[in-house]
């Protein structure tokens, strides 16, 4: 069934969406399971002939994480954005890792509220203006990959929607890892917070290391590494059960 793409034009998700359509060509279709958020992100899963969910906004990564329990020879793979995971469902996400779900998270970060037009989110710089902050807001980011290591996930990365096969193999690792996969893709907005320009100028492929997680700390304008910062193997939530 064609189903009509309403992103915006020149959005970042169209990046992700092509790395995602090249990662099931090579996962396959029928092992894969996509739980998806609210939001443009999650809008993905009307684009890929793939068995989804849509949960509720903020709480993709428990209903995931039963989908996998159910069964876990699936490859389950949760869309959200930076608001979804780091404000309604932040609870959730620091769990997940915490206990070494075997899912995969893809986080989009727009740094807002995309789908509600722009309000700001715990990734927006401080200072960001929109409707809900019209005079900037006075918050400092978080640091999404910080968060995660400091929650025990097993794989953290991140990428760069622009960068359509480095993402692709990313997410494939990601998917790959038996544990809990946190990878965060900076994809611009350019309807409320265009970033093209700040990550086309920053962005570079780094090699592991895991000090590179607060080299750039979503405040400063440094060079914006991209990787897989962090793995490490040990046993799983599914397996302990």
């Amino acid at each position: 069934m064609k189903i009509e793409n309403t992103w915006c034009p020149g959005c970042g998700n169209f990046g992700v969406l092509e790395s995602m359509k090249r990662v099931i060509k090579e996962l396959g279709q029928k092992n894969v399971v996509l739980v998806s958020d609210i939001g443009c992100n999650s809008k993905i899963v009307d684009y890929l002939d793939v068995s989804s969910l849509n949960s509720l906004h903020g709480r993709p990564i428990p209903t995931a994480s039963g989908v996998k329990m159910a069964n876990p020879k699936l490859k389950v793979i949760v869309f959200t954005g930076d608001g979804g995971s780091l404000n309604e469902g932040i609870s959730h996400l620091i769990h997940a890792a915490k206990k070494n779900t075997d899912i995969t998270v893809i986080m989009h970060n727009n740094r807002l509220f995309a789908l509600t037009t722009g309000q700001y989110t715990a990734a927006s710089p401080k200072g960001f203006k929109s409707k809900s902050t019209p005079y900037g807001s006075i918050e400092e980011p978080l640091n999404p990959l910080g968060l995660m290591k400091a929650s025990k996930a097993s794989f953290i990365g991140r990428t760069y929607s622009s960068k359509i096969d480095y993402t692709k193999d990313m997410i494939i690792e990601a998917v790959n890892h038996k544990g809990f996969s946190f990878v965060e893709i900076l994809q611009p907005c350019p309807s409320f917070f265009d970033t093209f320009k700040f990550y086309n100028e920053r962005v570079y492929e780094a090699p592991r290391n895991e000090k590179l997680i607060n080299e750039w700390d979503y405040i400063n304008e440094s060079k914006i590494p991209l990787g897989v910062f962090y793995k490490e193997e040990r046993p799983t939530y599914e397996d302990e059960i």
